[in-house]
């Protein structure tokens, strides 16, 4: 009986979060006057989105493509610059770490257009590979704050007993303190993921091809129907396409993500 108000505080919370994609898929679903679905429940919704255009098919692999690459940028950046800001000393250290920090202060929107005008300099407006390259430099800030305080959890005679076997800095980070950092790496991942997976403003600036645009940007200009009519039946179930991989990949990862978490609050 003591915890019964934890309970109900926790779980209207849960029913408040929960209602909005509950809502989505409800309505995804059901008849509604001016989308597909008109008699009966069905997936009708869901027909009209795989059709859209080039096809929910396309804008979910472009969606895999941009993601995929910017996690891995996101990852191989974070782990090297972490592991440098940890363990390496050299002038201006922390005065670096801090400017990298500052980033963070600075709103993204304000510098799109002059990565829109860099991208197309060399060649990468309008392709999927400069929109992960952005989307990576708007994660590394965080990735890398995430990176240094996890491998300063991981005690340092790991390493040393590692360079006394006869391994170098390289193969040390590698075999050893690769693993022991890991649950830092999927949260660094799984951010970089959500953020890349649901983020809209960057492709609206940088992607003109409409083959090339991710499920967000394509699930927003269906919106735009002819006559100002806006098919809610097939936006809502593009908001539940857009939401299940999310949450599928929170569920399978949700422990190393608090543990990644915990590990930097526990040095803290």
């Amino acid at each position: 009986m003591r915890r019964m108000p934890y309970y109900v505080f926790t779980g209207s919370l849960a029913l408040l979060f929960l209602f909005p994609l509950l809502w989505a898929g409800f309505a995804s679903v059901s008849p509604q006057g001016g989308t597909a679905q008109t008699d009966g429940w069905g997936f009708a919704n869901y027909g009209t989105l795989a059709d859209y255009q080039a096809g929910i098919w396309q804008y979910l692999l472009n969606s895999v493509i941009v993601s995929g690459l910017t996690v891995l940028f996101t990852l191989s950046v974070s782990l090297l610059g972490g592991y440098a800001f940890a363990r390496f000393r050299f002038p201006g250290k922390n005065a670096l770490f801090l400017l990298t920090l500052a980033i963070l202060m600075v709103p993204y929107a304000t510098l799109l257009i002059p990565l829109y005008v860099l991208l197309n300099r060399i060649g990468l407006q309008n392709s999927l590979l400069g929109l992960a390259l952005v989307l990576t430099m708007f994660q590394l800030p965080f990735a890398t704050f995430m990176m240094r305080i996890s491998f300063e959890a991981v005690p340092i005679e790991l390493e040393e007993a590692a360079l006394v076997d006869g391994c170098g800095s390289v193969r040390a980070l590698l075999r050893v303190l690769l693993p022991a950092v890991r649950p830092g790496l999927i949260t660094v991942g799984l951010f970089a993921f959500l953020a890349a997976w649901n983020d809209f403003i960057t492709p609206l600036v940088l992607i003109s091809d409409a083959d090339k645009a991710p499920l967000p940007l394509a699930v927003a200009n269906l919106r735009q129907q002819v006559m100002g009519i806006i098919d809610y039946g097939a936006t809502e179930a593009g908001v539940v396409v857009l939401a299940l991989p999310c949450i599928l990949l929170f569920l399978a990862l949700q422990r190393q993500y608090i543990r990644g978490f915990m590990s930097g609050a526990l040095k803290g």
